[in-house]
């Protein structure tokens, strides 16, 4: 029994029932039920590691269930395959998106199955088809034989929606669709998703942004250590106190942890003059002391993650100066930024960051390595052991620091990524989207953790799309348009509404 259970009305496309899915030592779901409507917008909620993504590579045909029974249209299935379910109109777009970079936009939607006669693809077919799928989206305007490398994030994504309906999709799973869009294409993502439900297309949407939840969604379930909590709730009306609540299990506020004044006499760690490179960003400045947040806000393309890769060295500077200690760094050289005390938690943590498939004592220690080496060998019991201390600062889960760091849920990878950097002992840590795809309960716990370094003494530059986090954590705020500073000032001085205008207009203040 779950602590809410809403009797559902109407006909069901979808009813899962007592889902339970084991692993060696990990019961990942643990009688899960989940029913979906047609043309509905069912959102699924939980906290990293609650079961989502395990409850969807089973409705998808990754995982077979150990227990539990699948109804589609009202007949039990089995899924063992993903082409079962394909077969059966279920389709996903995962956040890292699975296209093909080097193939044409048509070739990725009609990949493994394609139009063809006698054994030979119908190019020409697949285009018109492609088109009239696009045309459908409400974006005829991406050409069908465009190489989808080329494309945006959000060009990439309807690609992959139109793939989904290629395939006569009559559900389509959307894991954190917005996580890489700008508030204009999030308002198209919307509409699009409004245009696929009218035509009784149920969608299920897993996010973490529970403001999106209450604008698209219709029902909500939520999922809690592999487990159904509550299901058929009200996504417009149910308070988020309440979903936070189901969540975590406890009550969580959306507030950011208290303010250390930043001493005006405390020493700037961090100086970047007129920092520009071509068609990016030109004449970004800034200084930042010790125990100092710097904001960086902006659209996405504004030029803020280019700005941050830049002075970390993994882009080149075209002009401009970055010092650290007042030591200059030398344009492109990652080696001598990281000598000199500067960390970067980059946006694609998974991509950029971690070594997925090695230990996560390995992903913490990798940029410490000199201090476990003697003779020669590195002592894999005193990288263990250092590990060990940070997890256990962090609260990491699992506790293990011996496991692959893939296995960990995101807001923990997240926090294995700032431990290497703790390690390191930084001067300056450069976070980009620190909590994205985080959930709620340790997005709170991250934000506790950037203000405990800048009391420290870390001088950090903070990157995040959502506003409201980087005024709730930074000091002072840059504000970004179209490769420019358009504002700066102390974030107490600007608010949530005057950025939107800022990065909407790019008026100079």
């Amino acid at each position: 029994m779950t602590e809410y259970d809403v009797p559902a009305a109407g006909e069901d496309l979808l009813r899962m029932t007592g889902i339970v899915k084991e692993f060696p030592g990990v019961r990942a779901l643990d009688g899960v039920d989940l029913d979906i409507r047609r043309g509905e917008v069912h959102c699924l909620l939980g906290q990293n590691g609650a079961g989502k993504s395990t409850l969807i590579r089973v409705l998808t045909g990754a995982h077979k269930p150990d227990a539990g029974t699948i109804h589609v249209n009202g007949e039990l299935v089995s899924l063992h395959t993903p082409a079962d379910s394909m077969a059966l109109g279920i389709a996903a777009i995962y956040q890292e998106l699975d296209l093909v970079p080097d193939l044409t936009v048509a070739e990725n939607v009609f990949l493994g199955h394609e139009p063809a006669r006698f054994g030979l693809t119908r190019r020409h077919e697949a285009n018109t088809k492609a088109r009239e799928l696009l045309k459908g989206l409400g974006h005829g305007e991406i050409p069908p034989g465009r190489t989808v490398g080329l494309l945006s994030a959000a060009g990439q994504q309807v690609v992959s929606m139109a793939r989904a309906l290629s395939r006569k999709a009559r559900l389509i799973v959307m894991d954190e669709p917005s996580a890489v869009l700008d508030s204009e294409e999030v308002d198209n993502l919307f509409r699009v998703i409004r245009d696929l439900t009218s035509q009784g297309v149920a969608i299920v949407y897993i996010s973490h942004r529970l403001e999106e939840i209450r604008e698209i969604g219709d029902r909500v379930t939520v999922l809690k250590d592999g487990a159904t909590v509550a299901t058929g709730l009200d996504a417009r009306e149910t308070p988020t106190a309440e979903l936070i609540r189901l969540m975590t299990g406890r009550s969580i506020e959306y507030v950011f942890p208290p303010r250390t004044e930043v001493v005006s006499t405390a020493p700037v760690v961090l100086e970047v003059e007129n920092l520009s490179r071509p068609r990016e960003f030109a004449g970004i400045g800034f200084s930042v002391r010790a125990g100092e947040i710097l904001g960086l806000a902006g659209l996405v393309g504004s030029g803020r993650s280019e700005v941050l890769e830049t002075v970390y060295g993994a882009r080149k500077a075209a002009t401009g100066v970055v010092r650290v200690d007042g030591k200059v760094l030398g344009a492109g050289k990652v080696q001598q930024a990281v000598k000199a005390g500067v960390g970067l938690a980059p946006e694609e943590r998974k991509g950029q960051a971690l070594l997925l498939d090695e230990a996560v004592y390995k992903n913490i220690t990798v940029s410490s390595l000199g201090r476990f080496a003697s003779a020669g060998f590195l002592s894999g019991h005193a990288e263990k052991q250092a590990a060990e201390e940070l997890t256990k600062a962090l609260d990491v889960r699992p506790a293990a620091v011996d496991i692959p760091v893939r296995n960990l849920s995101g807001g923990n990878q997240q926090k294995v990524v700032l431990a290497r950097w703790l390690m390191r002992d930084c001067r300056v840590l450069l976070l980009d989207e620190p909590t994205r795809g985080v959930d709620v309960g340790a997005r709170s716990e991250i934000y506790a953790l950037v203000r405990k370094l800048a009391a420290n003494g870390v001088a950090i530059v903070l990157v995040s799309s959502e506003v409201e986090e980087v005024l709730g954590l930074a000091d002072r705020v840059i504000v970004m348009r179209e490769g420019r500073a358009v504002h700066t000032g102390p974030a107490q001085d600007i608010d949530e509404h005057r950025v939107l205008d800022l990065v909407m207009e790019g008026s100079a203040v």
